[in-house]
């Protein structure tokens, strides 16, 4: 008599292989897509809680802040203040405030254009000047937060900056669009002061864009200057 061979255990296996691997299958898509998406899943998050909320991100616990307002008229309108009476800020302080009323921004001034100072306010380039100093004076902010109101920009505005040791105004003389890699839109070699404000290009993009909004700006001849040489 044959042998008659069983295969009742060998259809059984298959029939749970049939189910087990394409779930194995499906779970280890799963794990490689998430870990894979994760970290840039948070930063449109993040993007996108900045570009859609209503309110200004506040982050206050993170920051110092040695802004104090000139309030004593006598102060406020000195022609100069030597060097020695300033308290110059350090990288990622708030020193200030800036406000263009035709362009709805009223922000913080810091000290530094690191992400704490840029998701606060506005933050001045280290490698450039501070408000009276007699040099270029590099302030950048976001495109869809504190400089957003860039759009409005128009020359003959006026900028109103107020820091812990004197109130500056500047007027809008030119705005330019320009490549983020040009370096031309500058000059912090130029001996003379001058405000330039930068953005990301368009205004209304999330991330990095690879063009950039620069907003010219003179001083006021009733500026306040700082003495270097005291």
């Amino acid at each position: 008599m044959a042998h008659k061979h069983n295969n009742s255990k060998h259809h059984s296996f298959n029939g749970k292989n049939f189910v087990i691997l394409p779930i194995i299958f499906c779970v280890g898509i799963l794990l490689v897509t998430y870990f894979t998406l994760a970290p840039s899943a948070s930063t449109l998050v993040s993007v996108g809680s900045l570009f859609f909320s209503d309110r200004d991100m506040d982050f206050s616990e993170d920051f110092n802040n040695i802004f104090v307002p000139v309030t004593d008229p006598v102060s406020d309108k000195k022609s100069s203040i030597p060097l020695s009476e300033i308290q110059f800020p350090q990288k990622g302080e708030q020193f200030g405030e800036i406000k263009i009323k035709d362009c709805q921004i009223d922000a913080r001034l810091f000290f530094g254009d690191d992400n704490v100072s840029l998701n606060n306010g506005v933050g001045i380039y280290t490698g450039s000047s501070i408000p009276g100093y007699g040099k270029t004076i590099l302030a950048a902010g976001h495109n869809n937060t504190y400089f957003n109101g860039l759009k409005y920009a128009k020359k003959g505005q006026k900028i109103e900056i107020k820091t812990s040791y004197g109130n500056f105004t500047y007027e809008i003389t030119d705005i330019k669009i320009k490549d983020h890699t040009d370096t031309s839109a500058y000059d912090l070699s130029a001996d003379y002061e001058n405000l330039i404000l930068y953005t990301c290009y368009p205004f209304d993009e999330l991330g990095l864009t690879p063009q950039r909004c620069f907003v010219y700006a003179k001083p006021a001849e009733s500026n306040l200057e700082i003495d270097k040489n005291k």
